[in-house]
């Protein structure tokens, strides 16, 4: 593993890109953390998994509406400006949320709560910009980039909940989410203050594009359909391992085979950055959706033949390793098809149509477990890693 991890060298050879990287992976981790501290507060105080379930959904759902219009203000003020206020806006309603629920404020309550808190920043597409602007003349340099900032997404997914879970187990059900707070809005100070490596402001010129200009930009549309099926892939795919393990009696390896799935992913993505890339990014999109489609075929096949936790866990394994290389070229697409002034909101939006994949995909895995049998619901990441090759195909024969 020496060998492909020294070719990401480069990529930190510009002063100060070790240390934003370092910091933005603070921001993520506590990303990471909120899902399952919400959840966990709200069922432990309230009693109540589907109260718990439709705030974090409400979240997930607020923060894809409120990710865009950030990162437009990022484009247009500057990553510093915009993200500085955004995260010390979080401590408000997320101190809001802490008070309701121990205070025994009506369960509405919670729900607006928890949406204002979705203010934070966008610390990895914020990273992604910054490496577009630093590597912008070097695409295999900017590729392992993109590879590294994938693998980094999947650490944080695995650690993250262990992390969140541990906390409010082990001190109180407040703790994950204060925690998660407290890291977020140091690891984005920090990742802020790094003001040497953030992207310029455009021209005046630049400025005054039109909002609406990303979405008829040619190709982005498509894009966008294809991060929303691959939220589909991880919502579904998450509850139906859940659930799976529910039903063999196992629920406490639910976590553990999620954490397979995010490190095939991460191992991949190491692998495929580490390869210099020959063909165009749109041709390597449709066949990372090809594989990461016929590999979601393994959990089908383990789930259907009533395989045990380990069989599961193995399929499980090869089958994250389809996603990473499918999302590191889909982020080097839209940092190839929309100009530099724009790329914040181009990656917000994104962001955005990955969790309104995933809140779906989720409530999709949850009806689909509730009334068939155990396995049957990872035919759902197998229609949605096969929608997302038919929103890639067009664009690859075009440059096939």
């Amino acid at each position: 593993m020496s060998l492909p991890l020294a070719r990401y060298r480069p990529v930190f050879a510009v002063p100060g890109s070790l240390t934003f990287t370092l910091a933005g992976l603070l921001g993520r981790l506590a990303l990471a953390m909120y899902g399952v501290s919400v959840v966990v507060l709200i069922a432990d105080r309230r009693g109540s998994y589907a109260l718990a379930g439709a705030v974090s959904a409400v979240g997930v759902l607020a923060g894809a509406a409120l990710l865009p219009p950030l990162g437009r203000l990022v484009d247009r003020l500057g990553q510093a400006r915009v993200a500085v206020p955004a995260v010390l806006a979080t401590a408000l309603p997320t101190g809001a949320l802490l008070l309701c629920v121990r205070s025994g404020a009506p369960d509405w309550t919670l729900f607006p709560c928890w949406a204002l808190s979705g203010t934070s920043p966008n610390l990895g597409g914020m990273a992604r910009a910054r490496w577009a602007h630093l590597h912008r003349a070097d695409a295999a340099v900017l590729h392992r980039a993109n590879a590294l900032e994938q693998s980094l997404d999947e650490l944080c997914f695995m650690a993250g909940p262990v992390l969140g879970m541990a906390l409010c187990t082990a001190l109180a059900p407040e703790a994950g989410l204060l925690a998660a707070w407290a890291l977020g809005t140091v690891g984005t100070l920090l990742f802020a203050a790094q003001r040497g490596t953030e992207p310029p402001l455009p021209e005046v010129a630049q400025q005054a594009t039109a909002p609406r200009g990303l979405l008829r930009t040619r190709g982005f549309l498509p894009l966008l359909a294809g991060f929303l099926a691959a939220g589909v892939l991880f919502g579904s795919l998450e509850v139906t391992t859940l659930a799976y393990t529910d039903a063999l009696g196992r629920q406490s390896a639910g976590g553990v085979l999620l954490a397979l799935v995010a490190a095939g992913s991460c191992a991949s993505g190491l692998a495929f950055g580490a390869i210099r890339p020959r063909r165009p990014a749109a041709v390597r999109l449709a066949f990372g959706a090809g594989a990461m489609a016929a590999l979601m075929l393994l959990p089908l096949t383990a789930g259907r033949a009533g395989a045990g936790v380990t069989l599961l866990g193995a399929a499980l394994l090869a089958a994250g390793s389809g996603t990473a290389p499918t999302m590191i070229t889909g982020m080097t697409m839209v940092q190839e098809l929309l100009p530099a002034h724009r790329l914040n909101e181009a990656m917000a939006l994104a962001v955005s149509a990955i969790l309104i994949g995933i809140s779906t995909g989720a409530t999709l895995g949850g009806a689909v477990a509730q009334h068939t049998s155990p396995g049957t619901g990872y035919l759902l990441p197998l229609a949605a890693a096969t929608l997302a090759l038919l929103a890639a195909l067009p664009a690859a024969i075009r440059k096939s």
